[in-house]
């Protein structure tokens, strides 16, 4: 059979660079409207809320007089008191013989330390940590009620499903900081990571349900006809099979649940969205602010979604779809 010819239209190198010109048309159109935007740009005062010089300074412990000798400065006060310090690594702030006040700067020394984006980052990247472990292991429970057999655990899983798959996550976390977190006396970050996990955790029972009644019946059946019992046919027959067709899905979710972690900034814990606003409160600069938030969080869902490709395309070469 003679192979067909791709119209131009369907070449891929040129639908790459329709692609790409498209999004630079969109870019040179948001450009141009920003230059005749009555606002001042701040693109410089972006990098110290990644990383700052902080000064550490060695402060009077009283009033008195300043004695210098080496590395060693002596207070004395005017009631008699002393004080000698070891400035070794500092540099010295005062001259011999001067007045100061407690408090004042004796030495310092300036250091690098991580700004308020990278601290956000931090938290965020924690809570989503501990909110997938609690979804992933809600996750399994769920699940084996679902398929359990027996009705009343049926029952008690497909209601919570239902409940919290019917109410907005923004709302379950009002929920459970004010009323749950309140009688138990849990912490704010406490409360935002269970209430992503409890969130994320129905929605993922539902995904592996599907990716284990997806598995054909007939594989069960033949494994029960081996000898092999229950714990078995999951274990080596049906699971492996059910987290290849679940694992895009499931990808999916972390990615979703990486980005609703912004809402927990809503009870005060010092997320990147919680920073961004923050910042922009204090800089009067939201566009280089929420510009800057948007690339940190695109960057973690990026990298996950790279991470479930590649792995996707590891068990597709090894006949896994």
């Amino acid at each position: 059979m003679v192979k067909k010819k791709k119209t131009i239209i369907k070449n891929k190198t040129f639908g790459h660079f329709v692609a790409l010109g498209f999004y630079v048309l969109i870019l040179a159109g948001l450009y141009i409207a920003a230059t005749h935007m009555n606002y001042i740009w701040k693109w410089n005062s972006v990098p110290q809320y990644f990383v700052y010089e902080k000064k550490v300074s060695l402060n009077a412990p009283f009033d008195g007089t300043v004695h210098i000798k080496g590395n060693e400065i002596k207070i004395v006060s005017a009631d008699g008191d002393k004080k000698e310090i070891n400035t070794k690594g500092y540099k010295i702030d005062v001259t011999n013989g001067e007045e100061v006040y407690q408090g004042d700067s004796l030495a310092y020394y300036k250091t690098l330390t991580s700004g308020p984006l990278l601290r956000g980052l931090y938290v965020t990247l924690e809570i989503s940590f501990y909110a997938a472990v609690l979804a992933f292991t809600l996750g399994w429970i769920l699940t084996f009620m679902r398929i359990s057999g027996y009705p009343f655990l049926d029952d008690i899983a497909t209601v919570y499903i239902t409940i919290i798959r019917g109410t907005p996550l923004l709302v379950q976390i009002f929920i459970f900081y004010f009323i749950i977190a309140t009688i138990f006396n849990l912490e704010r970050f406490v409360a935002g990571a269970a209430s992503l996990g409890l969130f994320y955790g129905a929605y993922i029972a539902e995904i592996l349900r599907g990716a284990i009644q997806s598995v054909d019946k007939g594989q069960t059946e033949a494994s029960k006809s081996l000898g092999m019992n229950y714990f078995q046919t999951m274990g080596h027959i049906v699971m492996p099979q059910a987290l290849k067709r679940a694992l895009p899905a499931l990808v999916g979710e972390v990615i979703a649940m990486v980005k609703d972690s912004s809402l927990v900034s809503v009870i005060s814990i010092t997320d990147l969205t919680k920073v961004g606003r923050e910042i922009v409160a204090n800089t009067f600069s939201p566009f280089e602010t929420w510009l800057v938030v948007a690339a940190m969080y695109f960057s973690i869902t990026f990298t996950l979604a790279i991470i479930g490709h590649r792995y996707e395309k590891k068990l597709k070469a090894k006949g896994g779809f």
